[in-house]
């Protein structure tokens, strides 16, 4: 199934963006006429006919509307540290819009190797891994804030933390245990770098009703832990 993104949906047309409208255009050989799949990056599929087919900014007209098309029935937000290889950040925005999130935010921590992270090319690849894995919500990968201004913003029903805290301070549950326990389906994790949150950002997050978690006796590197909790929530939620 080939999906097309629309930038603009108005009076009943989709219109595709100039790498979009070439793709369709000039890769796929879509004529006037034809019958393409289009998502909003809201939610919704659109079933659509062609009806122009400019290489600079295709235009199709909306034949059915399918709302929350692909999606989850939860909302996640993945505070992760970005990670000294910025590919490995990139591997773990891909694999996480495929398996199902809403919202990514890179966090910058007091032990971070990398301080500073622009977030263009992860919201391409967003939009490319939404597109491959059938789903019509692209996840907001938004510009890095600080691991003490997530925290002290984050809304989310059920916050969770994954650090190495002493097991007599704050005992830790595994990510499946705690989604078993608890209830509430806007959920936020916390991984942190390389070198752990420092004592400092760790207290805040207690103190601001972030639930310590762990995933499993493994070492794992930043990547590999929120990788492995986005799989956790879905496999929670879908499985």
């Amino acid at each position: 199934m080939e999906l097309f993104f629309a930038d603009r949906i108005d009076g009943g047309f989709c219109f595709l963006p100039e790498e979009e409208a070439a793709h369709c255009v000039r890769v796929l050989r879509h004529r006037v006429g034809d019958a393409i799949d289009v998502i909003d990056g809201a939610g919704t599929l659109y079933r659509c006919c062609l009806t122009d087919s400019s290489p600079k900014g295709a235009q199709a007209r909306i034949l059915e509307t399918v709302p929350g098309w692909g999606g989850h029935p939860y909302r996640l937000t993945m505070a992760v540290c970005p990670t000294k290889n910025n590919d490995r950040y990139e591997w773990f925005v891909e694999k996480a819009v495929e398996v199902g999130v809403d919202r990514i935010v890179p966090v910058i921590g007091e032990h971070s190797e990398r301080r500073v992270y622009k977030p263009e090319r992860s919201r391409r690849i967003a939009l490319s891994a939404a597109k491959q894995s059938l789903k019509a919500a692209i996840p907001s990968v938004e510009e890095p804030v600080s691991v003490a201004d997530f925290i002290r913003g984050c809304t989310a029903s059920l916050k969770l933390i994954a650090y190495c805290f002493e097991e007599e301070t704050a005992p830790r549950r595994s990510v499946a245990e705690v989604l078993r326990s608890c209830s509430g389906d806007d959920i936020a994790i916390l991984i942190g770098p390389e070198g752990d949150f420092s004592p400092e950002e760790a207290r805040l997050a207690l103190s601001a009703g972030f639930v310590p978690v762990h995933l499993g006796p493994s070492r794992l590197r930043t990547e590999t832990a929120a990788i492995t909790a986005v799989e956790s929530v879905y496999f929670h939620y879908c499985l």
